[in-house]
């Protein structure tokens, strides 16, 4: 039989006066011809079977016997669902709804209702759909190859919600390859790697106000919570679902004053340790907290709560396993064929071959799909530096030069600044976020990559390497805090206090903090609220906003018994109101990237570690006072001449917090300054 056009041969030919046919094996084969059983006749070869009709029939007056014993029609005598129009848009690389025609999705065709199978495999010698509908035999399903767009293609009448499948690609060597399909809505629990059909429309939405209202957050309070959804909170046993956490987690945020939650990858992925960064599954949502329906309800209760929802996406690499897109057609498909462009040795995962169509189409399609069906707010794109730069990870004689003889990816950047311009023009309320550690030029620059906001790394470290410096040596770093102002307003910037920073021996910010108990929760209070002053949106990692003093693990919820204690509590009470003040304060948020919302009052004072400035906003302007050693300093002159009449409005050290409660109820404005009572280790912002 012709493995790369089985319909040729089966199916309903002559003018629909002739069935064709195949069970490789049998010596005999019955089907049901308008309600009665008749006898095929063996003709051709092993296991083909025909049947000549007196008079023209459809496709509907017959139905063969499945391999489940039930009766059905005959997938090989449904035209294709593919059109030629789909054929040459996805050769192109221009089909931004390819999760409409690849994969395996549920429909009516010809009148029949069941499931479309699509997958690009250009290079196979045939593919075949394996299920449990066909008891995942490779000789019952073979699928056609539509022309030179290398898709593979059939249609199976009859199938449900819920069935397993994989491909049984052969490759040109002979080797039968059973993959997971790489556009699948959802796979099996792990450890099974099958995908399963699902649908993505049959949730009913009760957001369209919040989506119809939504703005980019350029000029709006944005700040975000990072949560890992299997260790935010858990059950006796394990992982709690997309419908239980929803709800808990909308009302946390809603009651600490979070503007966003940003989940770690819930796409398909295999390994729990991996946090979600190995993804297999570009389309699907991971079946460890629920379906699709239950993922869908998670996003429509935290927008009914006003919480934003971003996703991490990972457009950067992907793991070796067997089962997902590598090597998929038995060729680097996916992939670059040289390792030294197609793996990375220090992660031992695949590169993506960004040059090709079909490639760039596959994850700009991944992108759009969850904007599109799962109403993200945000997408959070990791490692953009290791696909921007060919060098990322490879030392001499592991990369290969682009055509200029330089380092720069130049396929990857296209791939990124045609993703943001597509974002933008299909969601324009949707905010594209890159996590760029490398000082890549120009990312958040429309004539640049065209992000919206990329994190500051460059803040991260510098500042966690103060704080964790003893307070008696901070003035020998007081420089690394000035110096980061001279290039902060190149970008447009998310401060991240990520989970990266509370993992693999790194401590957490808690234990980062030097000095006695007192002096680290001070220090933690300090770090926070220099953070929500700082011009910038905010990125802050579970369990920092209570001083869980573990390392995160991923294996285990937070230390939410740790609240027990008056330190902790007082420092979420210091973390809530930092927030409220946030996002009841404009001159913290209006105008983030411009040196026209941030001016130096004092950034001189080394010796005793403080710095203050200004946070002007459009109708209001705050002094934000940050002193980070661990005495008191009594009538400090801040030399911010016509104050007005000054108030402190917010205090890191009021006793509710747990600080030492040294305030400034009156405070007098002098032809030199004002003068303060600075606390140790504290944050004080005046009203002007």
């Amino acid at each position: 039989m012709n493995r790369t056009n089985p319909h040729q041969q089966l199916g309903l030919h002559k003018e629909g006066r002739l069935i064709r046919l195949w069970r490789k094996g049998a010596s005999e084969l019955q089907f049901e011809l308008k309600g009665e059983r008749v006898q095929a006749t063996p003709t051709g070869g092993e296991g083909l079977f025909e049947y000549a009709l007196g008079e023209k029939i459809t496709l509907l007056d017959y139905r063969i016997t499945h391999p489940s014993g039930e009766l059905g029609h005959d997938p090989y005598a449904f035209l294709p669902t593919l059109s030629p129009e789909d054929e040459a848009l996805l050769s192109k690389g221009k089909h931004w709804r390819i999760y409409e025609v690849l994969g395996g999705r549920l429909c009516t065709h010809q009148g029949c209702n069941g499931v479309k199978f699509s997958v690009w495999a250009p290079c196979a010698k045939s593919v075949a759909l394996v299920g449990d509908f066909n008891r995942w035999d490779v000789e019952i399903n073979p699928m056609r190859l539509m022309g030179a767009s290398g898709i593979w293609e059939l249609f199976v009448p009859g199938l449900l919600e819920g069935e397993r499948y994989k491909f049984a690609i052969e490759t040109r060597e002979g080797e039968v390859r059973f993959k997971a399909d790489p556009l699948a809505f959802q796979g099996e629990m792990r450890p099974n790697t099958a995908s399963v059909v699902n649908r993505v429309d049959s949730f009913e939405w009760s957001d369209q106000k919040w989506m119809e209202s939504r703005k980019r957050a350029l000029d709006r309070p944005m700040n975000i919570y990072e949560v890992h959804l299997g260790s935010w909170n858990r059950g006796e046993f394990e992982f709690l679902g997309y419908r239980e956490i929803a709800p808990r987690l909308a009302e946390y945020l809603k009651k600490m004053g979070y503007t966003h939650v940003e989940l770690m990858p819930v796409m398909g992925h295999p390994l729990d340790e991996s946090w979600g960064y190995q993804v297999t599954g570009f389309y699907a949502i991971s079946r460890r907290y629920g379906t699709i329906q239950e993922f869908q309800y998670f996003v429509d209760t935290l927008h009914s709560h006003g919480i934003g929802v971003i996703l991490d996406w990972v457009p950067g690499h992907f793991p070796t396993d067997d089962h997902s897109i590598a090597h998929f057609d038995g060729t680097s498909l996916y992939e670059h064929v040289d390792p030294r462009q197609g793996f990375h040795p220090h992660w031992k995962t695949h590169i993506f071959n960004y040059g090709r169509y079909e490639v760039s189409n596959f994850l700009i399609g991944s992108a759009l799909f969850y904007l599109d069906k799962m109403h993200i707010d945000g997408l959070r794109v990791d490692a953009v530096s290791s696909m921007v730069y060919l060098d990322f990870a490879g030392r001499e004689g592991e990369w290969v030069a682009n055509s200029d003889g330089g380092n720069e990816n130049f396929e990857a950047i296209n791939l990124l600044k045609e993703l943001n311009r597509l974002v933008h023009e299909i969601h324009p309320g949707v905010v594209m976020i890159a996590e760029e550690s490398h000082a890549f030029p120009k990312v958040t620059a429309p004539e640049g990559l065209g992000f919206d906001l990329k994190w500051d790394l460059g803040w991260m470290n510098d500042t966690l390497r103060f704080f964790e410096t003893p307070m008696e040596e901070r003035h020998h770093l007081h420089k690394i805090l000035v110096h980061e102002f001279t290039y902060y307003f190149e970008e447009r910037h998310i401060l991240p206090l990520s989970h990266d920073e509370v993992v693999h021996c790194k401590k957490s910010l808690l234990s980062k903090m030097p000095g006695n108990e007192w002096q680290k929760f001070a220090n933690l209070r300090l770090l926070l609220s220099y953070m929500i002053c700082h011009p910038g949106k905010k990125l802050l990692f579970m369990g920092g906003e209570f001083g869980q003093w573990l390392e995160w693990d991923c294996k285990e919820e937070l230390h939410w018994d740790v609240l027990q204690m008056p330190f902790h509590q007082k420092l979420q009470e210091c973390a809530t109101a930092l927030n409220r003040f946030y996002r009841e304060h404009p001159a913290l948020w209006e105008d983030d990237f411009s040196r026209s919302g941030w001016e130096w009052v004092d950034m001189s004072d080394e010796r005793n570690s403080v710095l203050a400035y200004l946070r002007k906003g459009r109708e209001e302007r705050l002094l934000c006072v940050h002193h980070f050693s661990a005495s008191e300093l009594t009538d400090y002159l801040i030399p911010l001449k016509g104050a007005g009449e000054p108030r402190e409005i917010f205090s890191t050290d009021s006793q509710e917090y747990g600080g030492s409660g040294i305030m400034n109820p009156e405070i007098a404005s002098e032809k030199e300054g004002i003068r303060l009572s600075l606390p140790p280790l504290s944050t004080l912002i005046i009203k002007i």
